[in-house]
């Protein structure tokens, strides 16, 4: 592009010598306007006399070829339509206003009864004013019409509808203000022909702009400042710019309102529910109903987040450690209830735990160790262990002479009432080092100019070039003299047909605006330049008055070089103008929005590394009508665009190589081509953040359930929760994941693979808690079951077949009661003893109830005990619960070195 920095500096010395003798043997004609005489006072009269004038709009209107054009340039910004932080585009809306001088026209405004006239504006020489950072063609309204004042100013206003790249910034979004360039300047025209000037004051601009704006949307314009970029080359064969940066800023209520005090209000309460007492409350149900609530507000607020590849929003930052904190405590509450629930059966506490938690941290929170009380032994507490000489039986640890028979019963039933209370302390308080683990718990702590006009490389004709002849050193007279050469646009421009048109390319890229999968085609903007001979346009500066001129690029023949991956047409800007030199030389150049085709490998999915190639060829004519040439070296052509390119969205350029070759055709005759082979790289930082780290998450708090003892927590409900969860997070990130019909992702069989491993994990809860409800009433598992699970699995994962404990002997109350009713007879065979027995009825309901509870502690004693068939269904199921833990943990260490080997390797590939 012409409007790039870094001009072909070789040819400079074959130039200035050229100029240097056209200024000192060229006598410089006047400056002056031409007048224009006007028959009458009325506008029929001025247009006859502009008449001539219009056949001269093909040209720069002065009359020396030396004499720049000043284009004096303003805007108004008249609306903010929004930012696209992906693809890092700006859209706004201006009306955009030029003026210049035409040296062609002036009149008497008395004479011609007006002092301005508004024409159409393809009667006049226009400007080639572009915005560099324009990505798409204008599509507001069309103004066909210019103003034409007396002294020859020529005013053209326009609305554009801008699509700018922008180097977005939205690290500090919701509260972010971004600076973003409006450049505007010549495409094709040095600073030798046209300079660029500020036609308002800035300030005026940004006072104009907030007074017309009528949309008050999401951004608020701050301020507009402008400064011209000046360059330092004397020869001034450089593109003149006028840099415009627009600042506005985001209005951060609406963001502040719906996504930071509702992620407060959930943090909120997840801090709260560590009030929630973890002995009567399931506190991990809570939190995982919570993290659900979580997951489905970032998916009802997900369109309000910014989607950007170079940069992660603070915003996200802090919903991704929200989302961390909520899954520490969620992980911290089932090491909670697992060591309240299952600390009996762990061995003591290491001493330097009790030492750093019990007594360090423990001081630090103000939770000093407790100390445990001395238990006292209740009568008769030993008497559920072992049958011994002292817990014979209620009525056999006194003698019945010696003692009343009523306390007799007392004792025994306190010693029936100790035992169940025993029984059930055990169950639920544990030994020491259960709640020295229970203590330990609750502390948590764009871009150079790579061609200049004359770059093309010289061949020699066997044929001479025909030579122009100009009347006077003008531009009009060489405009006439051109008229031949016009005419004949419609074929090569070669005088023998058989010598070829060599055609030097190149182009820098200046911006990758996207790609999309699912069709397999790659968006990028490029500036094209193209240098070839016409042999019909050869003339003497010294006669013409100027070494070049540009002309309409519709007045000469252009040849037809296509990209062959173009699958849209070019949207963007146009550009009329050809630089034409007086060797012959046409120096073509202009923007191209390519939509090109590309085969997509998706599969390593966000560490993919794209590459897509530009076929450059003549359509039409064979390698002996049309032959390329590279005009600079793939490497030039890389560090011109990575110098150039102002977005840095999800793409990062990392190579361009290119290759000649000849398509060979059925007829024997070929089309030579020239590959151009793009290599980008996907940004991975947004999806890691915004994909595998909340999937990550997601996926320990499921390892870690397992460690929720599955007799006392219902974990079944817990797992579904979470399947929900995660459910509802992979439709929350939808949006971010390819979509395309030919090549699964990688990730996508990752996040596949973790709903697998939770669902997995959830109908294997079901099974547990299945065998550990209603085992009791199965049939001993078959001997296979036995060999395999528990000998072999059992012992794999370090959880062998216990040896079953020696029965607890209880003495059957029906016997006990036997036994009583025999002492009764013995007892009544004297009549002192059935008189005592008449009188006092409370003995006899005190042995009914001493039978009832005697009852109640057998069953309580079975049930805690079990059977030996339940007892081995409940191991199966622990070991399977055991196998499944150890492939999970397998699982994410496989997947996660994985994900780490290929992210380091994408970056190592160039």
């Amino acid at each position: 592009m012409a409007s790039t920095d870094k001009s072909v500096k070789w040819l400079l010395l074959s130039v200035v010598p050229t100029l240097v003798l056209f200024i000192i043997f060229m006598p410089a004609p006047a400056c002056s306007t031409m007048k224009i005489n006007c028959s009458r006072p009325e506008q029929p009269s001025l247009l006859s006399a502009l008449t001539p004038v219009f056949d001269l709009n093909a040209i720069r209107p002065v009359l020396d070829p030396m004499t720049y054009t000043n284009i004096s340039v303003y805007f108004t910004l008249y609306g903010i339509l929004g930012v696209d932080e992906k693809a890092q585009l700006l859209m706004t809306y201006i009306w955009q206003s030029y003026y210049w001088l035409n040296e062609f026209i002036s009149w008497d405004p008395i004479q011609c009864g007006t002092d301005k006239i508004s024409l159409p504006k393809e009667k006049f020489w226009l400007p080639d004013i572009v915005i560099n950072e324009f990505m798409e063609e204008n599509k507001a309204p069309s103004v066909p019409y210019v103003y034409l004042y007396s002294d020859g100013t020529v005013y053209d206003s326009q609305p554009v509808r801008v699509v700018s790249s922008c180097n977005l910034n939205i690290y500090t979004f919701p509260f972010d203000v971004q600076e973003c360039t409006l450049t505007f300047n010549s495409y094709i025209y040095y600073a030798l022909d046209i300079r660029i000037l500020l036609g308002r004051p800035a300030n005026e601009t940004t006072e104009l702009s907030k007074n017309v704006m009528t949309t008050m949307g999401e951004w608020e314009l701050v301020d507009i400042t402008a400064h011209k970029r000046f360059n330092n080359d004397t020869t001034l064969l450089y593109t003149d710019k006028l840099v415009f940066t627009i600042r506005v800023r985001r209005r951060a209520t609406m963001y502040v309102v719906n996504l930071l005090i509702p992620s407060c209000f959930l943090i909120m309460v997840d801090l709260f529910s560590f009030l929630l007492p973890p002995q009567t409350i399931d506190r991990s149900s809570f939190k995982m109903t919570l993290i659900l609530g979580y997951s489905v507000f970032l998916l009802i607020m997900n369109d309000l987040l910014p989607v950007t590849g170079s940069t992660i929003p603070l915003i996200n930052v802090f919903f991704s450690l929200c989302l961390a904190l909520m899954v520490a405590s969620l992980l911290e509450t089932i090491l909670i209830t697992n060591l309240l629930c299952r600390s009996a059966n762990f061995s003591p506490v290491p001493r330097w735990i009790q030492v750093l938690v019990l007594k360090m941290l423990g001081f630090l929170v103000c939770m000093p160790k407790t100390t445990r009380k001395p238990t006292h032994q209740e009568p008769g507490t030993s008497s559920v262990k072992t049958k011994d000489k002292s817990d014979e039986g209620p009525l056999e640890n006194k003698d019945p002479a010696g003692d009343d028979k009523a306390l007799q019963e007392l004792k025994s039933l306190s010693t029936v009432l100790s035992a169940i209370r025993d029984e059930v302390e055990q169950k639920q308080k544990g030994t020491q080092s259960s709640e020295d683990w229970i203590q330990c718990c609750p502390m948590k702590v764009k871009s150079s100019k790579l061609l200049f006009i004359l770059t093309s490389l010289l061949i020699s004709a066997p044929f001479s070039s025909a030579r122009l002849s100009c009347s006077q050193p003008n531009p009009p007279s060489l405009l006439g003299g051109l008229q031949t050469v016009f005419n004949l646009s419609s074929i090569r421009p070669v005088v023998n047909m058989s010598t070829p048109t060599v055609v030097s390319l190149s182009f820098v890229l200046f911006g990758i605006l996207g790609v999309d999968e699912k069709a397999q085609v790659l968006t990028t903007y490029i500036w094209q330049a193209l240098s070839w001979k016409n042999e019909f346009s050869v003339w003497t500066p010294e006669e013409c008055g100027s070494v070049w001129i540009a002309v309409p690029r519709n007045n000469l023949w252009v040849p037809d070089i296509v990209i062959n991956e173009f699958m849209e047409k070019n949207s963007a800007p146009s550009v009329p103008y050809t630089y034409l030199n007086c060797d012959g030389f046409v120096y073509d150049e202009k923007p191209v929005r390519v939509v090109s085709s590309c085969s997509l490998e998706i599969y390593l999915f966000p560490f993919d590394t794209q590459n897509c190639s530009l076929s450059f060829n003549s359509y039409i004519h064979p390698s002996s009508a049309i032959q390329l040439a590279l005009d600079s070296t793939p490497e030039d052509i890389f560090q011109a665009s990575i110098d150039v390119m102002s977005t840095m969205g999800e793409w990062e350029l990392i190579g361009i190589n290119a290759k000649k070759s000849v398509i060979p055709t059925l007829d024997g005759d070929g089309y030579d081509e020239i590959r151009f082979f793009i290599s980008v790289r996907r940004h991975a930082m947004l999806y890691v953040v915004n994909l595998l780290i909340p999937s990550g998450f997601l996926i320990t708090v499921d390892l870690f359930s397992f460690i929720l003892p599955p007799q006392d927590i219902d974990r079944s409900i817990f797992k579904m929760t979470l399947v929900l969860g995660y459910t509802v997070f992979l439709l929350s990130t939808n949006n971010l994941l390819p979509i395309t019909g030919n090549t699964i992702p990688l990730i996508n069989v990752f996040l596949s693979l973790c709903l697998i491993m939770m669902v997995a994990s959830l109908l294997e809860t079901i099974f547990i808690t299945n065998l550990l409800c209603g085992s009791a009433h199965y049939d001993p598992p078959p001997r296979w079951i036995r060999v395999f699970v528990l000998h072999v699995l059992g012992r794999l994962v370090r959880l062998p077949p216990e040896p079953r404990k020696e029965d607890i002997v209880i003495e059957n109350p029906d016997a006990q009661e036997m036994k009583d009713s025999s002492l009764t007879a013995k007892d009544n065979e004297t009549p002192e003893q059935m008189e005592l027995l008449n009188e006092d009825k409370t003995l006899q309901v005190l042995r009914n109830l001493n039978t009832d509870l005697q009852a109640i502690h057998l069953q309580v004693v079975q049930q805690l005990k079990g059977s030996s068939s339940s007892d081995e269904w409940i191991q199966i199921g622990f070991i399977i619960d055991r196998l499944l833990f150890i492939f999970y943990i397998f699982f994410l260490v496989v997947s996660f070195i994985t994900i780490i080997f290929i992210w380091v390797n994408s970056y190592h590939k160039q």
